[in-house]
This record gives structure tokens, C-alpha cells and sequence, in this order.
């Protein structure tokens, strides 16, 4: 039986809370590990930690913290096979997809290699008579990052790589259903020549979520999962005087125009609706074909497809999706299907009983397939987090505009059709945060921003990108004049231009 605790100032410690959570292997059902759940003394060791490391590397140039981050990544592709083989074991998806979790994190670590060309400021020389104004960015100080269960190896990357580059010192609280790659993270860095203090790693509940939400010396938090969770950090946490960025939850849209590849179509909500079990904020979950015959012909398209899915273990080679994270997510999956029965929805293809030979006591469940689904079911409003795909049918294309506009999550939506027009004017109009055209799950790559709208983010600053400079650091501006230039007597006015 592995037993994780924290890793604090360079070192991997047991915990002393007395609290241990199950960390189970979703393939088998088995219990894989105890992680223990910490205690606010602990969480302030951490940040004492952080706190008196950061000076000094706050102070070490941009270059010099680049080249710890292209070390990490020189490390990660070394143990790349043994990160997904503990993503694998400890989350469900498939090691595939375990390596794609991976990859997508390290796609940001690469975009912070850049951190010399993007922490510089601006100059203007002659701003005024002999005066020169210029601006630096500065690291915050201690930041934290929490983060969800569902890619326990990218979202952590996407919080630390940018604010350790920045020069801040970082406290990760990750998912205590799956801890074991971020542990494995944080020693890599260590191993990379990141200082000891700088990148601590704290599992726990919400004991310690509020002890970092409370904490005076931490200066930003950034989170991801539920919306509910999301709007609780991010109000507590404002009125902490904290700078804080939440993602929360999502029910993303894909509409589907008559003109549409339907071949593509399928395939693209086959792989974003089903992929990782579900288990994604980008899954596409409502699909929406506009007029009836398109969704005749799409459920009439999907129906075989759902059903020769391939569920299977984890480290299988073949397998479409693994299990569902825990036994608990299952039951709560099965419920919204059993939900939208009672509802009216017409279940066209029902997973719940699919049982994995061999594996019989693993969290498995086949994909499930609503048409005739209407916005106000509660499978609709509410994000599901599994294998479940709802079809909700349009009759024009503005009625389909209007569901993905009108939903209370705003997190990433898809237009499926040929016509430039309307995918321009799509784009244009749609209250989504991230824009897919024929492209089912448009995440940005690392070099542009990743957040949602409406109830799927709360905060001003983004992921990734350029705004994760910005969250990660506070602008200094300087306006400088020497005593050559300087007249003689005080001044009472306030400096002008004119």
C-alpha cells in the first residue's frame, strides 16, 4: 500500500494530521494509496517555506529560471512513461490519454521557458522635459494553485510553470483522488534545480483549501472544477484582498449546421463526448443539430457508433475510455441518466449496466446516448461529468446560437459546417469563452489564453498565455528625472503633458 504525504521545502514528509483519505485504482476498485489530508499547520509550514525561499529566487534572473523549467522538461520526457502509468492507475483514462494530460501541461512549461522575453517591460525616453518613464513586472511573492482531479499532471503545470517562471514560490494543493503525479512533478522540478521551498505540494480536503484561502502571505490563487467550489474560492478569497482566478464547471455545445461533413460530425462528438470517460470541462456534451433531418441523421449516425464503443482498463492499448474516477462520480453519473428518463429525454442507448470482465468491481460504464433532450431538464442545465451526450434539437440556426448564448456556462463551444459565413458570424456572437469552427474541443495551445464565461470562470485574468504573466506578477512604473534637467523650486501642480 503506497502512503503519499506532502512534499515541503524540498522534501517528500509524512503527515501529522491523523487524517488519511483513499486513493483508489478505478480500473480494479481496489484501494491504491492513502494520501494524507492536511491539517492548516501544515499548509503554513509549506507557506513558511515558500515564503522565505522566494526572495532569492525572485531576485534570480528570468534566464536562469527558464533554464530550471527546460531541465523539467528535459526530466519529464525521461519518466514520461512512468508519469502516465501513475495518471493511468490513479484517474482512470487510458495511458494514451494519460500521455496527451501530460503533454498539454508541458506545452505551457515550454511557453514559460519564454519568461525573459515576456516579464519585459516598457520605456519611453523623453516622456516629459528630461523625464524618463519605465515599467517592470515583479513577482507577487507566495501564490497557490488548487487544483481538479480530471488532469492531475496539466492543470498543475498550467498554475506552477508560469508562476514559478515569474519568479513567485508556489503551493499546490492538488486533487486528493489522484496526488501521486504531482508529487512526482514537484521532484522532477527539485531534481531540475528548482530551489527547495519553491514548489510545494500539500494534499488535502477543504481544511486545507481554507487554510490557504485564509492564509495572509499568500498573495493568489488560482483554481479549477465546480462552479459551486469555483464561487466559494473565489468569494472567499477576494474578500481575503487575494488576487483570484476560478474556472469552474461547463456544458459545452456543438452545433451541428445541415451543411455539415456528418462524417466529421460524428466523429469529432464520438472523441469529445466520450473521450476520458467524459471526465473533461472541454467534452462536448449537448450536440445540436439544426433542422430535422440533420438530427435524424446524426442519432441515426451516432447510434452504432455509442454502442461499439471500447471501454476497458486503463493501461489497455485499445481502449476508447477507461473508468469513471471513484465508485461515488459512478453512482452519480448513473442518476443523471436515470434523471433524464424521468424527465422525457429518450435514452437511445443506455451503458449503466456494462460490466468489465476481469475487472468487475472497477468504476466502468458504457456511453449513454439522449435525443429529444429540452433545456429545461436538469441533463441539460447541469454538468454531468461522464460518458452521457445530449442531443437537443434546433429548427433554425439562430435557435441553436441562442442555446449555447443563453446557457448559464459559457466554458467552450463548436460550429460544425462548411459555410464561412455563418461560422464567422457564429464566432462573433456566441457568449462562449473559447470558440471551436469544425473543431470539437477548442482549447488553445499554451501561447494563447484558456478561460470560459459566464458561470464557468470567475476572475478577470485567465490561463496560460500572456495572462498568466499578468496574474502571476504586479506591474512597477517609474518615472525618473535626474537634477541636470531638473528646475529649481517646488512645484504644486499635479505633472501634466502640457
Amino acid at each position: 500500500m503506497i502512503e503519499y504525504g506532502h512534499f515541503i521545502g524540498g522534501k517528500t514528509v509524512k503527515g501529522t494530521s491523523g487524517r488519511f483519505g483513499d486513493v483508489f485504482q478505478p480500473m480494479t476498485g481496489e484501494v491504491r494509496a492513502k494520501v494524507a489530508l492536511a491539517s492548516a499547520a501544515e499548509v503554513a509550514a509549506a507557506v513558511a517555506n515558500a515564503k522565505a525561499a522566494q526572495p532569492a529566487w525572485g531576485a534570480t534572473n528570468p534566464q536562469r529560471r527558464a533554464r530550471v523549467l527546460m531541465k523539467f522538461l528535459e526530466l519529464a520526457q525521461r519518466d514520461y512513461d512512468k508519469l502516465a502509468d501513475c495518471l493511468a492507475r490513479e484517474h482512470g483514462k487510458t495511458i494514451a490519454d494519460a500521455k496527451g494530460d501530460i503533454q498539454r501541461g508541458l506545452e505551457v512549461v515550454e511557453f514559460a521557458c519564454g519568461i525573459p522575453h515576456l516579464m519585459k517591460g516598457e520605456y519611453t525616453e523623453g516622456a516629459g522635459p528630461n523625464i524618463d518613464i519605465y515599467s517592470m513586472r515583479q513577482p507577487l511573492g507566495v501564490v497557490a494553485g488548487i487544483t481538479p482531479f480530471n488532469f492531475p499532471a496539466m492543470i498543475p503545470m498550467w498554475k506552477f510553470g508560469p508562476a514559478i517562471a515569474c519568479g513567485n514560490a508556489f503551493i499546490l494543493k492538488p486533487s486528493e483522488r489522484d496526488p501521486g503525479v504531482p508529487l512526482m512533478l514537484a521532484e522532477l522540478m527539485l531534481e531540475a534545480g528548482l530551489p527547495a521551498g519553491i514548489l510545494n505540494v500539500v494534499n488535502g480536503d477543504k481544511e486545507a483549501v481554507d487554510a490557504i484561502l485564509d492564509h495572509r502571505d499568500i498573495m493568489a490563487i488560482g483554481f479549477v472544477g465546480s462552479t459551486p467550489i469555483a464561487e466559494y474560492i473565489y468569494t472567499r478569497g477576494c474578500a481575503a484582498a487575494k488576487r483570484v482566478q476560478c474556472f469552474g464547471g461547463a456544458k459545452n455545445h456543438m452545433i451541428i449546421m445541415p451543411d455539415a461533413d456528418m462524417d466529421q460530425a460524428v466523429d469529432a462528438l464520438i472523441g469529445a463526448g466520450y473521450g476520458s470517460a467524459g471526465e473533461r470541462c472541454m467534452a462536448i456534451s449537448v450536440a445540436v443539430p439544426v433542422g430535422k433531418k440533420t438530427a435524424d441523421t446524426l442519432i441515426e449516425r451516432l447510434i452504432p457508433r455509442v454502442e461499439s464503443l471500447k471501454i476497458g482498463p486503463s493501461t489497455s492499448g485499445d481502449a476508447d475510455f477507461g473508468p469513471l474516477v471513484t465508485a461515488a462520480h459512478l453512482r452519480k453519473v448513473k442518476d443523471y441518466v436515470a434523471l433524464g428518463i424521468e424527465e422525457g429525454a429518450k435514452l437511445k442507448v443506455d451503458g449503466r449496466n456494462f460490466k468489465m470482465q476481469g475487472y468487475e468491481n472497477g468504476f466502468y460504464m458504457g456511453g449513454c446516448l439522449f435525443d429529444e433532450v429540452k433545456p429545461g431538464m436538469r441533463i441539460y442545465k447541469e454538468e454531468i461529468f461522464g460518458p452521457v451526450l445530449c442531443v437537443v434539437r434546433a429548427k433554425t440556426y439562430d435557435e441553436g446560437l441562442a442555446l449555447a448564448t443563453d446557457h448559464e456556462y459559457g466554458n467552450g463551444v463548436a460550429i460544425f459546417t462548411r459555410d464561412g459565413d455563418a461560422a464567422r458570424d457564429f464566432a462573433a456572437k456566441v457568449n462562449v469563452g473559447m470558440v471551436g469552427v469544425n473543431v470539437p474541443i477548442p482549447v488553445p495551445l499554451a501561447y494563447y489564453t484558456f478561460g470560459g464565461w459566464k458561470r464557468s470562470g470567475f476572475g478577470d485574468l485567465n490561463q496560460h498565455g500572456p495572462d498568466s504573466v499578468r496574474f502571476y506578477t504586479k506591474t512597477k512604473t517609474v518615472t525618473s528625472r535626474w537634477p541636470s534637467g531638473m528646475k529649481e523650486g517646488a512645484e504644486f501642480v499635479i505633472p501634466t503633458m502640457k
